[in-house]
C-alpha cells in the first residue's frame, strides 16, 4: 500500500515544481519588461546631455576687450601683422577733383588758328595795296587823279582789315588765358603739344580745388586722384593754378593733367589729394586695414607677449581711428600708438567679428 500512495505524492511535487519554476520566469519576464519601460520613460523625461562649449576668445581686460588666438587659428582667419615705426610723414590734404569739359578748349584753339590765318591774309593784302598806292604816288603827271585815289583808298580798306585782324588775334589769346590761365592759354595760342593731346583726349585737364580753409603757398608737381568706383589712385601732374574756382566749393583751385586711359571721363567728380606743407607724427596704416563696426573706426594692434611667430597665441585690442584722421601717401596716420607697434594689416575683420560672437553670448547668458 506503502508503494502505490508515492506515485501521487512523486506527481503532486512534480507539479509544485513545475509551477514555481513558471511563476519564476514569469517574475523575471515581467522585470525586465519593467526594466525597459522604466528605461524608455526616463529616456523621454531626462534632460538632454550637451556638448561642452567651445571656450571664449575674449576676455574684458583693464576695460577692454582682448581677443586672443591659437596659432592656427591665426592662419586659419590669414592674419597678417607688421611692426611699424611712430614716425613723421608729410600729410596729404583732401582735395576736390572735377574732371573738365574740353569743348572750349578746341573751340579757342580753332578759333585762334583761324584767325591768325585771317591775320596773314589781311597783312599780305595791306603789303599789296599799300605797295600799289606808293607807285601810284611816285608816278607823278603820268598818274591820273583817280588811279591814285583808288589805289590810296584800297590800301586803306586793307589797313583797317589789318588792324581788325590783329585786334581779333590779340583779343583770343586774352581770353585763351583768362578763361584757362597763363600755361593752358599760351599752350592755345602756340597749340603746343600740351594743348594737341588734350584735344586728341589723350590727356584730361582736372580741377583740384582744395576745401574752404585750407591753402597751399605753391601747388605741389604730383597729386593723385581716386577713380570710382574702385577708389584707385592715378596720379595728376601739375599744370598751373586755375584762373577760377569751382563755385560749389569756393576754395584755392589749381589745374592737372590725368592721362585719358586712368578710367576718368569729362564731367566726373572725385577725390584729390596733394601734399601738404606740413607733417604729422604717428603710424602709418593702410586703408585695408581699418575696420568699421560699433559707431567707429578701428585698427586692432598686437599687446603683449605672444605675438605671431612665438609660438603662443596671439592678443589683440582694437585702437580707435579719428573720423578725419591725417592721411599720407594713401595710408592713414594714426597719432596715438607707440613706436614699433605691431598693427593687424589683414584679418582685422575676423578679430572685430569674434569680439561681436563673445557680446552676444554674454547677451544670450543673461537673459537666461
Amino acid at each position: 500500500m506503502f508503494q502505490r500512495r508515492r506515485r501521487p505524492v512523486l506527481l503532486a511535487g512534480a507539479a509544485l515544481l513545475a509551477g514555481g519554476l513558471a511563476g519564476a520566469a514569469f517574475l523575471t519576464e515581467t522585470g525586465a519588461a519593467l526594466r525597459a519601460r522604466t528605461a524608455d520613460v526616463f529616456a523621454l523625461t531626462a534632460p538632454p546631455v550637451q556638448a561642452p562649449l567651445p571656450a571664449s576668445r575674449t576676455a574684458v581686460e583693464d576695460g577692454r576687450t582682448v581677443v586672443r588666438l591659437a596659432p592656427e587659428e591665426r592662419a586659419r582667419i590669414g592674419l597678417v601683422t607688421e611692426i611699424r615705426r611712430a614716425l613723421p610723414h608729410r600729410q596729404e590734404l583732401q582735395a576736390y577733383g572735377l574732371v573738365l569739359d574740353l569743348a572750349r578748349v578746341t573751340e579757342l584753339t580753332n578759333a585762334y588758328a583761324s584767325a591768325r590765318a585771317q591775320l596773314q591774309q589781311a597783312r599780305a593784302r595791306a603789303e599789296v595795296s599799300g605797295s600799289a598806292s606808293r607807285r601810284a604816288r611816285n608816278l607823278g603827271q603820268y598818274a591820273t587823279t583817280v588811279q591814285v585815289e583808288t589805289a590810296e583808298g584800297t590800301y586803306q580798306t586793307d589797313a583797317a582789315a589789318l588792324t581788325a585782324a590783329e585786334s581779333q588775334v590779340r583779343t583770343l589769346a586774352a581770353t585763351a588765358q583768362q578763361e584757362w590761365g597763363a600755361v593752358i592759354g599760351k599752350a592755345i595760342v602756340e597749340r603746343a603739344p600740351a594743348v594737341t593731346r588734350l584735344i586728341e583726349r589723350a590727356d584730361f585737364l582736372m580741377q583740384v580745388t582744395l576745401p574752404p580753409g585750407e591753402s597751399l603757398s605753391a601747388a605741389p608737381e604730383a597729386a593723385f586722384a581716386e577713380v570710382p568706383p574702385q577708389s584707385a589712385r592715378v596720379a595728376l601732374r601739375l599744370v598751373g593754378p586755375a584762373p577760377r574756382t569751382d563755385p560749389r566749393i569756393q576754395g584755392q583751385s589749381f589745374y592737372y593733367l590725368v592721362s585719358g586711359e586712368g578710367g576718368l571721363l569729362p564731367g566726373m567728380s572725385t577725390l584729390a589729394f596733394l601734399p601738404a606743407e606740413r607733417a604729422v607724427t604717428g603710424v602709418l596704416v593702410p586703408e585695408d586695414a581699418v575696420v568699421h563696426g560699433q559707431g567707429g573706426t578701428w585698427v586692432y594692434r598686437a599687446i603683449g607677449e605672444g605675438a605671431p611667430g612665438s609660438g603662443q597665441g596671439g592678443a589683440y585690442v582694437r585702437h580707435p581711428i579719428r573720423t578725419d584722421p591725417p592721411m599720407s601717401d594713401d595710408s592713414y596716420v594714426v597719432e596715438g600708438l607707440p613706436d614699433g607697434t605691431e598693427i593687424v594689416l589683414r584679418g582685422g575683420q575676423a578679430l572685430l567679428s569674434e569680439e561681436l560672437k563673445s557680446q552676444i553670448r554674454v547677451a544670450g547668458d543673461d537673459d537666461d
